[in-house]
């Protein structure tokens, strides 16, 4: 299984994803410590993969969604963004109708 195929499994297998560096207890970025804030704040129940443990994710997730920076978020299967975007649809209440859609 190739690097793309193995990203696509995560990202379906788990319904809210999120790629960050670190992990939710220990954050390496404040980009990727905000969405983990946000996620929890919401409630929302996530898996995570620490893209500095493993070069090929690192890598592979960006050529996945043709977006160049770490975090990215995934809610049922579909790319939601990094940082920015991710707090912006927080702040807006775009976040939490999406999350709202998942099935747990």
């Amino acid at each position: 299984m190739n690097v793309q195929e193995q990203i696509k499994n995560i990202v379906e297998e788990n319904s809210v994803m999120l790629f960050m560096k670190g992990s939710p207890d220990f954050p390496q970025c404040g980009f990727s410590g905000r969405l983990v804030q946000i996620l929890q704040a919401c409630g929302a129940q996530f898996a995570s993969a620490d893209v500095l443990s493993d070069d090929q994710i690192r890598q592979g997730i960006k050529d996945f969604s043709n977006w160049p920076t770490i975090p990215q978020l995934y809610i049922n299967g579909e790319f939601v963004g990094g940082s920015d975007i991710v707090t912006e649809m927080y702040e807006s209440g775009e976040l939490q109708a999406k999350l709202e859609t998942v099935a747990n």
